[in-house]
């Protein structure tokens, strides 16, 4: 009797140990560069395990600094998620030299059929005698603010975790069809949303929103500094803010990683109102639903600007 109720309680000590060490089995070892990549990952993968995020909070892509975290975790990857040198600069060097084993999907190239191509000229471009100009990719890669476009980036993620992880083929299959008729959905809530503000014109911070106003038909007409990481000159400024009276702005948009106060000079004395977009989802927790809420945040703070609410 006390040999089986010592086998007994053997027995449950070692259950959790082998559960645990029975889903670190079944869960693929992925890492994804930014929130809404990550988000369309996680949602994929929902039910077998969670990628990893690298640039978290308000952080920008352009200018993140790796942690020793987070250089472990990309060495240590089967599959590296992430739109690719143009945007992620920060993981140029490392990739050189970690996460060798891995699985790489660049999305951008994945894509690269699909990508509009890099935005200049009028009050897109800065111009080179300003001090400021930076060379540019031959594509935009903020893909992901097209519905339409992350769906076909699901497909690239969904074929990359089946390559790794067969075992969970079907499953990632299924996950990325739902994905992608949940995508199909926001994109007519948001066509529904935004149509009464189609005409109504607007300036964005930098020109990272190009997917988003061709895929709801809105009209953005320049942006305040096509690199994010450089703040304008005196020059620049004056000219947006003449730009922002003579074509009758509605709204300057800023951005939760840069300076509002920025926008307060530019819109002075114009009648524009200030308002703030959020491509990154700097402030919504990580996880498959972060997308989605990005996107609505996105409709509905220029939705409330542009109609004065």
């Amino acid at each position: 009797m006390k040999g089986k109720w010592f086998i007994i309680l053997v027995l449950l000590c070692l259950a959790p140990a082998g559960g645990a060490y029975a889903a670190q089995e079944r869960a693929p070892s992925v890492v994804a560069s930014i929130k809404p990549i990550h988000s369309l990952v996680a949602a994929v993968m929902e039910g077998v395990g969670e990628p990893r995020l690298l640039v978290r909070g308000g952080s920008s892509p352009h200018s993140y600094a790796l942690r020793p975290s987070d250089a472990r975790d990309i060495d240590r990857a089967q599959l590296i998620v992430w739109v690719g040198p143009e945007l992620e600069s920060f993981l140029k060097k490392p990739l050189a030299t970690l996460g060798r084993g891995a699985v790489r999907l660049e999305l951008a190239e994945a894509l690269k059929g699909h990508l509009l191509p890099g935005r200049e000229g009028g009050v897109w471009e800065e111009h080179e005698d300003h001090g400021e100009h930076e060379e540019e990719g031959e594509h935009d890669p903020h893909f992901w603010l097209d519905p339409a476009v992350a769906g076909r980036a699901v497909d690239s993620v969904a074929s990359a975790l089946a390559r790794i992880d067969p075992a969970h083929a079907d499953r990632y299959r299924q996950n990325g069809e739902r994905l992608k008729a949940r995508l199909e959905v926001l994109d007519g809530e948001l066509r529904r949303e935004l149509e009464p503000v189609r005409d109504v014109p607007f300036i964005v911070f930098h020109d990272g929103y190009q997917y988003f106003e061709k895929a709801f038909s809105l009209k953005a007409v320049g942006s305040v500094t096509v690199s994010p990481e450089r703040r304008p000159g005196a020059r620049r400024i004056g000219e947006i803010h003449r730009k922002v009276r003579e074509l009758g702005a509605r709204c300057v948009f800023s951005e939760p990683q840069f300076e509002p106060r920025l926008v307060s000079t530019l819109i002075e004395g114009t009648g524009a109102k200030a308002g703030v977009l959020d491509p990154l989802g700097a402030d919504l927790p990580a996880g498959p639903d972060a997308y989605f809420r990005m996107m609505h945040g996105l409709a509905d703070s220029l939705a409330a600007c542009l109609q004065g609410r």
